[in-house]
């Protein structure tokens, strides 16, 4: 099988999602967790008990929100920068880069279909999330629940997407295509200096 070769405008655009990306995730994982707001919420109360200091519920929720709205104001900074990243992806075919790929093809073998096939679900799904958030945040204050709902959801394809996107370059490394992560990382050149591109 031939070894792809990754130009250097693909291997940019490529780490830069994956990092956006995994510090997104970041924030959702301190929102689930550490910082969830009824987490945070119990640890106000418990210290408002050792000052003889009385919070409603409400008012201990209302007060974990905004203890926790800086890390979430991230989520909507990495956000925003995911849109650029994306709009630039979708641009690039145009100007003759980064030319997506059509599963329909004769030629491709199964696992070039799935892989194909995986991507373009993937982008259509990325499409959703980043929709659906700007929505929420710029959009009509009764549409914000549904989007909410809809946005919420793309927690479950990226941990997927990723775990699918992991576990073929692993195999792809063990297998057919040593060095693909060595290539994605720093590039490959042949004999004129001159990288490639996909």
């Amino acid at each position: 099988m031939e070894k792809p070769e990754y130009a250097k405008l693909y291997r940019i655009m490529h780490w830069a999602i994956a990092v956006s990306f995994l510090l997104l995730l970041f924030t959702i994982f301190l929102r689930m967790t550490w910082l969830n707001k009824f987490n945070v919420a119990a640890i106000i109360q418990d210290y408002m008990h050792t000052t003889d200091q009385v919070l409603s519920e409400e008012q201990l929720i209302v007060l974990a929100k905004k203890i926790r709205q800086p890390m979430w104001d991230w989520h909507i900074y990495i956000g925003y920068v995911l849109v650029g990243l994306f709009s630039i992806r979708f641009a690039l075919p145009a100007l003759g880069y980064m030319k997506f790929q059509n599963p329909l093809y004769r030629n491709l073998s199964t696992k070039e279909k799935f892989q194909k096939w995986t991507y373009i679900i993937f982008y259509l799904c990325v499409v959703i999330s980043l929709v659906t958030g700007i929505a929420i945040e710029l959009g009509p204050k009764d549409l914000k629940k549904p989007m909410e709902t809809i946005h919420i959801l793309g927690i479950y394809y990226l941990v997927g997407f990723i775990g699918i996107h992991l576990a073929g370059v692993l195999i792809a490394e063990f297998t057919d295509q040593k060095g693909i992560i060595s290539r994605i990382v720093s590039g490959t050149k042949d004999k004129t200096g001159r990288n490639f591109t996909p």
